[in-house]
């Protein structure tokens, strides 16, 4: 990636925040120790000249002037290099003892501190800042107590400098950490992008989006991403297999019924034959209809745009409500319904959806049941989940085609010669997963099929 284009990205700004956050935290712990350290030893020099200005005071308290000149000459004598600064002067401020040649031009601080620089009687012969206590005494003499500072100010100045180069490096290192941050995240999210424009330029939906197998956030976001894909790709491919199945057995219907209409606009006019083709035309017009209204009904459920009543929904009633509707259809063929209910809690969702899910469930299994054949519906609770088993002596279905039923207009070859559109199991599948249950396709003892909608409780 161009370093210029790193620049712009937004997880370089967001390193710079934190660089700037970082930095600012570390400037403030360097300042508190510069004051920890520089600051306490300035304080430590303030205090040992105030522990010399009580020493003298009590000097002059007990033994006078003269007393006090024998101090200042003793200590000086003691360490004539020292940094301690004493000066004795008359009223005019004349030296009368002490190490210093005058007294000092300085302006007094708001604390009673002078702040000078050393010109004389120095060994090395520079400039050394100095910082001492003017007192006044009895009859007009004046008593300067204080202390060479240069080694201080040396100390503080290499503390300061040291502290400047380690906030220096530390903005450097990261800013060099940032750099490196973002161009991992960048990198990460162009690996990202540049799957996308390749699905957006091919339209390849089979394409995937590497991971590192980390398991980290953009491993995560990643394996969202491809399950995402996964679902389009499967969406884009139930559409073109729902048109591809809309085409193919819609088709003859159609032309059915174009073939009929233009035979009778050709024939002779005949009402008893024009009125039987007219109702074989309306019904196979009704039956195409139907096919549609299903395929739509499907769709808002799968797409979750169907606004579902959401109410209390008693399974018991429903059966009971199925099993009659279906019962005069079912002693047609001579076949015998019977149901095995147990009380169960009521469950949240669309009766209507439910009821119309159970009934296409009995229209299969009365259409698919031989003559003399038998139905069984079962209702029963183990919690925290509900079944409900619908089990006929039919011809079943072959396991290795179990997930296909459930597809838009997939019919067994054995089931071609029937009447229906292939629909009825894919509304059933819909109706289940939007109640958040499961369906099963399970052989029935000793032949047939049963079909099992679990509901759980706890959804």
């Amino acid at each position: 990636m161009k370093p210029i284009k790193l620049l712009y990205t937004s997880t370089f700004h967001l390193a710079l925040v934190y660089m700037v956050l970082f930095a600012s935290s570390v400037l403030l712990l360097l300042g508190f120790i510069y004051w920890a350290t520089a600051g306490y030893m300035a304080r430590q020099t303030d205090a040992t000249i105030e522990a010399e200005i009580t020493g003298l005071a009590e000097q002059y308290r007990r033994r006078g002037l003269q007393g006090l000149v024998i101090v200042i000459t003793e200590r000086m004598a003691r360490n004539p290099n020292g940094a301690s600064i004493y000066l004795f002067a008359a009223s005019d401020y004349s030296p009368l003892a002490g190490n210093l040649s005058h007294w000092p031009q300085a302006t007094k601080t708001d604390d009673g501190w002078l702040n000078f620089h050393l010109k004389k009687n120095l060994l090395d012969g520079k400039s050394h800042p100095a910082r001492a206590r003017p007192f006044l005494l009895r009859g007009g003499l004046h008593l300067l107590v204080g202390r060479d500072i240069y080694e201080l100010k040396e100390i503080q100045e290499l503390i300061l400098s040291a502290l400047s180069w380690g906030l220096a490096i530390t903005l450097c290192l990261a800013l060099i950490g940032g750099l490196m941050m973002s161009w991992s995240m960048v990198h990460r999210l162009e690996i990202i992008n540049q799957t996308s424009r390749q699905i957006i330029m091919t339209g390849d939906l089979s394409r995937r989006i590497p991971t590192r197998g980390t398991g980290d956030d953009f491993d995560q976001l990643v394996d969202n991403l491809n399950t995402m894909l996964v679902q389009i790709e499967e969406l884009m491919v139930g559409v073109q297999q729902i048109s591809d199945n809309i085409a193919h057995d819609l088709r003859t219907p159609l032309t059915r019924l174009r073939n009929r209409l233009e035979q009778m606009r050709w024939q002779k006019p005949n009402i008893d034959q024009y009125h039987i083709q007219i109702e074989q035309s309306i019904t196979e017009a009704d039956q195409l209809l139907l096919t549609f209204n299903a395929l739509l009904r499907i769709a808002r459920i799968e797409s979750g745009s169907h606004n579902s009543l959401q109410a209390s929904v008693d399974l018991e009633i429903l059966v009971r409500d199925a099993s009659e509707l279906y019962e005069a259809l079912a002693e047609e063929k001579q076949q015998l319904i019977t149901i095995d209910l147990e009380t169960c809690p009521q469950i949240q969702g669309d009766r209507d959806l439910l009821f119309q899910a159970l009934a296409n469930l009995l229209d299969n299994a009365v259409k698919y049941t031989p003559e003399g054949g038998n139905i069984n519906i079962t209702l029963q609770h183990r919690h925290p989940k509900i079944e409900i088993i619908v089990a006929d002596t039919g011809t079943g279905i072959p396991l290795e085609v179990r997930e296909k039923v459930l597809q838009r207009f997939y019919r067994l070859e054995t089931s071609r010669s029937t009447p229906g559109n292939g629909l009825g199991l894919s509304l059933v599948a819909a109706v289940t997963k939007l109640h958040h249950a499961q369906i099963k396709l399970e052989n029935n003892t000793p032949t047939g099929l049963r079909v099992i909608l679990v509901f759980s409780l706890n959804s």
